[in-house]
Parts: C-alpha cells; sequence; structure tokens
C-alpha cells in the first residue's frame, strides 16, 4: 500500500479481537493511510489470532485492559467489536479520552445503556468522531436501493419489508452470544442492522411494534454451565411509523439452505425496488409501465479492497470513517441512529413477552 501523499497513516487500537475484531483488522490492513498499531482482548488466543491477522512481525502492541490501551497512547482512533454486554462500559472509558472511535453494533444492550453514551459523546471534544457501526447501510445493492428511494422512483413511500433467512449464531469466545443477557436478545443483536435500515428508508421515527417470535430450533440441544441458551431463532416484527408507514422484519436462522440471506423491498405509490443482497442484484418495478415489468441491475462498488464478511460493507464504512477523521466532519453514522436501532428490537421483545403492541415511548420513561 502507499500511503495517501501528504498525510501521516492513522493508528487504529482494536478493542475485542474476536471474529469481528479481526474483520475490521483485515478491513483496516486493505485502506491506505490505516495503521493497526494496537490490540486488546483478556483472551491470550483471540489476541494471538489478531496479531496473526496484523502480521506477526509488524510492530503492534498487545494489551489485556482496554483501558491500558487507551492509556497508552499508542493510537488516534479506536473500534470497538467486544461482546455486546461490554460496550456500555467500555464506550464510557473511551469516551472520557479524545480518541476517536467506532462502536459495532449494537450500541449497548438496553435503550436506558444507549442512551448513558449517548449523553457521554455529546460532551466530547470539537473534532472528536464518534461513529455507529452499522455497515449494513454500506452494502452495494441496499446503498443503490436507497439511492432509488432518494431519486423518487418508488414515489412516498409506504411499505418496507426486509428478510433475512439465514444459518443459525456462530459460536463465540465463551458462548456470551447464546444467553439474551448478553446480546440484548436476537431482536437487538442481530436486527438492529434492519431496524436502522427501516429507520433510514422511513425518514421519521418509530412509534410502536408488535412482534411474534421464539426458539423453535436452534441451540436447545446446547448447556453451558448448567443452563440451556434462551436467545429466539425466528421472528415476524412490524414497525409503525409517526407518518403510518409500516415495515416488517422476517427472520428465521435455521434456513442455512437460502438463495438470498438478506432482501430488501420496499413499495411506494409509483413503484417497488428491492435488493437481493447475497447475489448483488437490485430489481426496480415501476406500475407506470405496467404488469410484471422489471429491470435487474447488478451491482458493484470498485473502491472495495476486501469484501470479508459483509459484501465489502466494513470496508466503505472505514472508508467514510477514515475521511470523517481527516476532515473533522460528523459522523455519517450516530448513536443516535444506534439507539433507535436497539430500541425497536427492545420493544420487539417486549411485544414478544406481553403480547401486545409496545409503544416506543414507553423505553424512553
Amino acid at each position: 500500500m502507499t500511503e495517501p501523499e501528504g498525510e501521516e497513516r492513522v493508528r487504529y487500537g482494536v478493542i475485542g479481537t474476536g471474529m469481528m475484531g479481526v474483520e475490521h483488522i483485515n478491513n483496516l490492513l486493505a485502506i491506505d493511510g490505516a495503521a493497526v498499531a494496537a490490540i486488546a482482548d483478556p483472551e491470550p488466543l483471540s489476541l494471538d489470532f489478531a496479531h496473526h491477522a496484523v502480521g506477526i512481525d509488524a510492530p503492534l502492541e498487545r494489551f489485556a485492559d482496554h483501558r491500558d490501551l487507551i492509556a497508552s497512547e499508542a493510537c488516534d482512533a479506536v473500534v470497538i467489536a467486544s461482546p455486546n454486554h461490554t460496550h456500555h462500559d467500555i464506550l464510557l472509558d473511551v469516551l472520557a479520552s479524545p480518541l476517536h472511535v467506532l462502536v459495532e453494533k449494537p450500541l449497548c444492550t438496553t435503550v436506558a445503556d444507549c442512551r448513558d453514551v449517548v449523553e457521554a459523546a455529546a460532551d466530547g471534544p470539537a473534532g472528536r468522531v464518534v461513529w455507529m457501526g452499522l455497515e449494513y447501510r454500506y452494502m452495494p445493492p441496499t446503498q443503490r436501493l436507497m439511492e432509488e428511494i432518494a431519486a423518487g422512483t418508488v414515489g412516498n413511500v409506504r411499505m418496507v419489508a426486509i428478510r433475512e433467512h439465514r444459518f443459525p449464531f456462530l459460536h463465540k469466545v465463551g458462548n456470551w452470544n447464546r444467553f439474551t443477557r448478553n446480546t440484548g436478545g436476537t431482536l437487538v443483536e442481530k436486527c438492529c442492522h434492519y431496524f436502522d435500515l427501516m429507520n433510514v428508508v422511513v425518514g421519521v421515527r418509530p412509534r410502536r411494534v408488535v412482534a411474534s417470535g421464539a426458539q423453535d430450533v436452534n441451540h436447545l440441544d446446547e448447556e453451558y454451565d448448567g443452563e440451556i441458551p434462551d436467545i429466539i431463532d425466528n421472528a415476524y416484527v412490524v414497525v409503525e411509523y409517526e407518518n403510518g408507514v409500516r415495515a416488517m422484519l422476517d427472520l428465521c436462522m435455521f434456513a442455512e439452505a437460502s438463495k438470498n440471506e438478506q432482501e430488501l423491498c420496499v413499495v411506494g405509490d409509483e413503484g417497488r425496488v428491492e435488493a437481493l443482497v447475497s447475489e448483488s442484484i437490485v430489481r426496480i418495478g415501476r406500475r407506470a409501465d405496467g404488469i410484471g415489468r422489471t429491470t435487474e441491475h447488478p451491482v458493484a462498488d470498485p473502491r472495495v479492497q476486501f469484501e470479508g464478511f459483509h459484501h465489502g460493507s466494513s470496508y466503505l464504512e472505514h472508508l467514510d470513517f477514515l475521511a470523517a477523521i481527516r476532515s473533522g466532519s460528523p459522523p455519517a453514522v450516530t448513536l443516535e441512529d444506534g439507539l433507535w436501532s436497539v430500541a425497536i428490537g427492545q420493544a420487539g421483545h417486549r411485544s414478544i413477552e406481553e403480547g401486545r403492541w409496545v409503544d416506543i415511548a414507553e423505553l424512553f420513561t
């Protein structure tokens, strides 16, 4: 790689070096002007994996405690990719420093904790970039879908439907992701991405949520320290927005045999646009063109230098994060965005538990 002319490298620290931490490292290694300078994780094996990703002979500082990384002055920016339930405390520690920060989804596991860190970030130094890692916004087919909506292709948006049919949750260190108390629940852990996309497409705040879901197939034969996992593996979630638009999520996590893991569809009064993410196709239909008439458009972003697990979206996200750091511009994805995506997930879980519509306002009182 060559360094951008006249610009020094931005030094990154990665806090949490499990699967997603290493994913972020691999993305950063592919970006001109970025350098991974430090890593932190209490698990020595996770540190070893991350060190090998950077290069075993590369200059790299290793820490068991994230607070030591923060104090080391080895970094200009940090990426938080630790388990969900640790985000709140780690973020508060990072936000007490001048470091730029990108935090992986979900922001926190509850609305209350999200509000804590949003408030802490507001008191930070001028020019410090605090970025919410909701990389599904950056998937090329999803970006094309949003461009079509902004261009008026569908007219006034009335309905949003998102389907994710995928494989079960992978194993994580200590199996922390098998329990709702650590993840916030499946609708927070996994689906905050989709609730964020709904919020972006609709453009106003969600008003109320109703959901039906259960743990029917996955992890029922597993046991950890005498506990059986309690994370749901399928759900339907309906979200009503303040402007009357409705959105729906169809989630199944025992559907490995699917051609498209993710499908997004937006319908307005003039047309319909859908993104088939796994196939990198956007399909467009306009009512004025007649019944059954659609066009398909393969989508790719030539800037992507590392595809990774998320179709190049993490790479594109990091390009924007780095650009914001260099320019001092505000983040394109904010902690408030993270808060509202968690709010829908938390409301969905409450709806499943209590069998009723849940007003979003309940979570803020």
